[in-house]
């Protein structure tokens, strides 16, 4: 029989598991496939980050800042369907931290999620992955902290420091999701059952963009990161094929600071009678007819 202070501590231990089923534990990288990988590493190194490694056998670019890690994938194929890559970016994969991938990986499927098939070659990362919205995955990696997935799968850049300072402490705060007319519960539900995301209340929301429905993963603070759904404009013709990954947003502890810095860089910003830069957050401008970013003010920076 287990004394009081034991049984306690085993209830914690319980409830927290309870609360984070996968072991979730941050945001390792975000993908976007494209045919013009150039193109697009030229609005990442403008927004602070620097190629720090490429792939051993792919056309795939490491790109870092702090502990912000984005792939630019222009391998064939380079999305979950088969399909190659397309001349606007889309992200098309999202990474996720958590304590073991191999049972993070078995739990979603058993809960409903949907195998992505693996094609690892020679001397290649076997990352388990399950699909998400639209064309885009879901990765499930482990390796993270003093050994990690690019060890394996890529080779530094010569004379490129790898591990880049981020401008302002940028650092992940989340995704913007867009989603189907009336399929807000579905993904709601999809995120929960999966992941043990929970809904924000309607009144506690970040940034500018405020709209939506936000979820908030179940991650240790430090790591935690938010999906924001968005549905169609009312009267909009519902696309099915439009749901898909929309945007990275940044955290910053200091919104206006960051938007002066990267204003420097070549970086402009949305100003508009709804949407304009202000210390809660800030929306960049569209580069490539399909990337952008968010700041948001997050005192973890």
């Amino acid at each position: 029989m287990n004394t009081p202070s034991q049984a306690t501590a085993a209830d914690r231990e319980a409830i927290a598991e309870a609360a984070n089923p996968l072991g979730l534990d941050g945001i390792e990288f975000i993908e976007y496939s494209t045919t013009r990988p150039q193109a697009l590493g030229q609005v990442l190194e403008m927004m602070g980050f620097r190629p720090v490694a490429r792939h051993r056998s792919r056309e795939v670019l490491l790109y870092r800042q702090g502990a912000i890690n984005v792939i630019v994938n222009a391998h064939t194929p380079a999305l979950s369907n088969g399909a190659g890559p397309q001349d606007k970016p889309v992200i098309a994969a999202v990474a996720l931290r958590v304590r073991d991938a191999a049972a993070a990986y078995r739990r979603a499927l058993e809960r409903g999620a949907w195998a992505v098939p693996s094609r690892v070659e020679v001397m290649e990362l076997n990352i388990p992955a399950i699909h998400g919205v639209g064309t885009s995955r879901i990765y499930f990696v482990d390796r993270y902290d003093r050994f990690s997935i690019y060890d394996v799968d890529f080779v530094p850049i010569p004379g490129v420091d790898p591990h880049p300072p981020a401008i302002a402490g940028l650092h992940f705060f989340g995704v913007v999701q867009y989603i189907g007319n009336d399929r807000a519960e579905d993904w709601s539900e999809f995120y929960r059952e999966l992941f043990g995301f929970v809904e924000l209340p309607a009144e506690q929301r970040f940034g500018i963009l405020p709209k939506g429905r936000i979820l908030r993963s179940p991650c240790p603070p430090a790591s935690r990161f938010y999906i924001q759904l968005i549905e169609p404009e009312a009267g909009v013709l519902d696309v099915e094929d439009d749901e898909g990954l929309q945007r990275i947003g940044l955290g910053t502890a200091d919104v206006l600071a960051t938007v002066a810095e990267l204003g420097r860089r070549g970086v402009t910003f949305v100003e508009s009678r709804g949407v304009h830069t202000e210390d809660r957050g800030a929306l960049t401008n569209s580069w490539l007819g399909s990337v952008s970013f968010e700041l948001v003010h997050d005192e973890r920076g």
